[in-house]
């Protein structure tokens, strides 16, 4: 049995390295890493030049401050304790400004949307989103150390842990955290963008690397007690 990923898979893989990688070519000056801890990192000041900019001090607006931001300090935080060796490769000026442009700028467009809009959100709504971001953060820190460690220890499936129900937590926390921005926004166009990097690059990535880990010992048995992305409990 061909444990491959769909030849659509492996066309979308290619064009999203090169587009983020290779695009116009030259030097390489960048890691993927330095493209992604830039927008992370000015998250916060990002948010808060939005709200000086507008003059929107609302709840709402410092509740999506806290969350935004706290997040980008996480994933700073993240990159020096357990660095991910995905975004170590090195990319061209024109891989690094289109991956911003095509991938993580398009994020920065929830805060604006929220914050020039004056969007408002009730306490049942505040409530909700902070729960399932502190959740989704929560998930994807533990999910991405656990894969860490435990891979620098011995290779193979790991199948315990965050990992014994649901083969993907990692993503399951970022979509889960990201959700919780786009609750707040109340805004077509932030659940528009979320799909477009959901599907784009989260999906893409999820096929692939199923097919990937078919190749180890036990995974059918594995997948048949976990679920893609949400956790099969019964």
């Amino acid at each position: 049995m061909s444990h491959s990923p769909h030849p659509l898979v492996v066309s979308a893989q290619r064009l999203t390295r090169h587009l983020s990688e290779d695009f116009l070519g030259g030097p390489r000056p960048l890691r993927m890493a330095d493209v992604i801890n830039f927008q992370k990192g000015l998250t916060a000041p990002f948010v808060l030049a939005l709200m000086a900019l507008y003059g929107n001090f609302s709840t709402t607006a410092w509740v999506y401050l806290a969350l935004h931001g706290a997040y980008g300090l996480l994933w700073l935080m993240k990159h020096r304790a357990f660095p991910d060796a995905r975004w170590e490769r090195r990319v061209t000026i024109g891989g690094a400004v289109l991956s911003f442009l095509l991938v993580l700028g398009p994020y920065w467009v929830l805060p604006w949307l929220l914050v020039s809009r004056g969007t408002h959100a009730s306490g049942p709504l505040l409530a909700a989103a902070i729960a399932l971001h502190t959740v989704g953060v929560a998930v994807m820190l533990t999910a991405d150390a656990q894969k860490h460690f435990t891979l620098r220890a011995r290779p193979g499936l790991i199948t315990d842990g965050l990992h014994a129900r649901t083969r993907h937590p990692n993503y399951l926390g970022e979509m889960m955290l990201y959700g919780a921005y786009a609750l707040l926004v109340q805004h077509w166009l932030a659940w528009a963008i979320l799909a477009w990097v959901w599907t784009a690059i989260f999906l893409v990535n999820i096929l692939a690397q199923e097919a990937s880990l078919a190749r180890h010992p036990g995974f059918g048995e594995w997948r048949a007690r976990t679920g893609l992305l949400l956790p099969k409990l019964w």
